[in-house]
């Protein structure tokens, strides 16, 4: 039988069961775009840490360089960060304590609203950014060798695109 062959003769792809989608019943998660995109942040977030770390940088955790993420696209108040990498405010607190302290960023009373405070990268932040701004644009490059340009193009086409305001969905019953 010719590779394109199915078993029925019929030229085109055979759909096996390792092929086909698992229904939701069934599925472990491994195959939604969540997981998908979750382990993709998570091969930049190690290759990053250790390309930084071999380059002799002081160590930031994981949680610190998703708040430098956050950050970096646009995100100043410390309850919007705080909730976005799933920490408490007691928490993220004490973060921006830590990396103020190491001139990695600024905490500053809001000038619009007195109660609020407002995050921006500090003074000791823009050798580390610039460092870790070539390693992303080297593992964007990576990335592009390893699933052709194609893919890669169409994946930072997909993530651009706008996505709307969150959306309400609804689970189905606990019960």
């Amino acid at each position: 039988m010719d590779s394109n062959e199915g078993p029925d003769g019929a030229i085109g792809q055979t759909v096996s069961s390792e092929t086909t989608p698992p229904s939701a019943e069934t599925s472990t998660g491994a195959d939604l775009v969540m997981i998908r995109l979750l382990m993709g942040v998570y091969w930049f977030d190690e290759a990053l840490q250790s390309a930084l770390k071999a380059a002799g940088w002081p160590p930031i955790s994981r949680t610190q360089s998703l708040l430098f993420t956050n950050i970096a696209a646009g995100e100043h108040r410390p309850a919007r960060l705080a909730a976005n990498l799933g920490v408490s405010r007691q928490s993220m607190s004490q973060m921006l304590a830590d990396l103020a302290a190491r001139g990695y960023v600024r905490v500053e009373p809001d000038p619009r609203d007195r109660r609020a405070q407002i995050v921006t990268f500090g003074v000791q932040a823009g050798p580390l950014r610039a460092a870790a701004a070539a390693v992303l644009r080297d593992l964007e490059t990576e990335l592009r060798a390893r699933i052709g340009e194609e893919a890669f193009q169409a994946l930072s086409v997909g993530l651009s695109a706008v996505w709307g305001d969150t959306p309400v969905v609804v689970a189905p019953d606990a019960r």
